[in-house]
């Protein structure tokens, strides 16, 4: 058995917290220029890739100690403080927000190794533990300092982490297949609908086609357990996270039953694209009231569904949040309700479901190729640390 090294973070990682906005020029992020992580990018231990804030080139050069390298951890300094991600070439050169800390490792220290160990189960309850604050998680610069941290030789931390992050390379690549094949209907819907629309074809409202949040939980419910869907943990179509709960311990918002072709989108924001279509959902599925859910009783879904996350309708549909009396941009259902669209012949919009329902189709075999993978993952971490000084308990 090979000798794990325990010792704390601050000895084999530099750690920053990062620039706070009164360090930015004009106190504020812009369009445009170099991105920046903020604690609503990391999912899955991944930085997701939408909606970055920007700074400056001259904020960039200016605060050139906050920027990122590849083989760098950002973890989420207040709220889900747990929650940490690698940095990948993608990401090199970026910034992080104030509300995040970067850990740089040494180079005795495999940095996807150092990833993986930070993923453990005991280690982020640990973390969770440790954290201050009353009614916000948080965690600083001295505290991650002195987290304890194990690890094997070099070449095994290599081992372990080629293994894991094969896995998670798999798992990336069938996200990137279905990212690619829903964008094939958008094409597809500005060629049939926008482009070749007829001049006879009738103005109509979406809602004379579908029905909004049809059904909630209901007090009685037989339920015991569920499958909490929140607003932040789907976006573009993909489910980041889902939240297995003891329905007496569910947030008060996690009313919204879903039934299959559902769409969803949520009503705060909704420049941030968190939208999706869901399939076969289970019957303990239950989703935030921050979602409008959409059931489409006397129209093909997939046409509502890509006429309703188009680039333009996402701008519109900001625009008219903006303008709500709301504390934040926030939409109602009968905003929804109220768009008009010229109503094709039915002919047409069979030609797209069949074409869009084998897309979709292809779609859901990957998401559960991608359970699969991250369950083999996830059973996989904790036996590869559980090694001399491999866990915290």
């Amino acid at each position: 058995m090979s000798k794990w090294v325990c010792c704390d973070l601050w000895n084999i990682a530099e750690i920053q917290t990062g620039p706070f906005g009164s360090q930015l020029k004009n106190n504020q992020y812009i369009t445009g220029g170099t991105p920046v992580v903020t604690v609503e990018h990391i999912i899955n231990f991944r930085i997701a890739n939408f909606n970055y804030p920007s700074v400056t080139e001259e904020d960039r050069v200016r605060l050139e100690k906050y920027l990122l390298k590849t083989g760098d951890i950002v973890f989420t300094r207040v709220g889900s403080v747990d929650l940490s991600a690698w940095v990948g070439s993608d990401q090199n050169g970026w910034m992080f927000s104030s509300r995040m800390l970067r850990v740089r490792p040494s180079k005795i220290v495999y940095s996807r190794f150092l990833s993986y160990f930070f993923q453990q189960k005991k280690f982020r309850k640990y973390i969770l533990n440790i954290s201050v604050g009353a009614t916000m998680p948080s965690i600083n610069t001295e505290i991650l300092k002195g987290l304890p941290i194990s690890y094997p030789p070099l070449p095994e931390q290599k081992a372990i982490a080629g293994v894991l992050s094969r896995l998670d390379d798999k798992i990336d690549l069938l996200h990137r297949q279905n990212k690619i094949l829903e964008a094939m209907s958008e094409p597809l819907f500005r060629q049939w609908f926008v482009e070749e629309a007829e001049e006879d074809w009738g103005l109509v409202k979406l809602g004379d086609f579908v029905t909004t949040n049809k059904s909630s939980l209901k007090k009685d419910s037989n339920i015991l357990e569920i499958k909490y869907l929140d607003t932040s943990s789907l976006t573009e179509g993909k489910i980041n996270n889902l939240q297995y709960l003891p329905l007496k311990e569910a947030p008060s918002r996690a009313k919204r039953l879903v039934r299959h072709n559902d769409i969803l989108i949520s009503t705060v924001r909704p420049n941030q694209k968190h939208y999706g279509i869901i399939r076969n959902p289970d019957n303990n599925l239950i989703v935030s009231t921050g979602y409008c859910v959409i059931s489409c009783n006397k129209i093909n879904p997939f046409f509502v569904y890509v006429m309703l996350t188009t680039s333009e309708m996402t701008e519109y549909l900001h625009s008219i949040a903006e303008g709500s009396t709301s504390t934040y941009p926030s939409l109602k259902p009968e905003d929804l309700e109220k768009l008009e669209f010229h109503n094709p012949p039915q002919e047409r919009l069979d030609d797209f479901s069949t074409i869009c329902h084998g897309v979709w189709n292809k779609v859901e075999r990957n998401y559960l190729q991608i359970s699969i993978l991250e369950n083999l993952r996830d059973n996989l971490l904790p036996k590869f640390m559980r090694r001399e000084g491999g866990v915290i308990i």
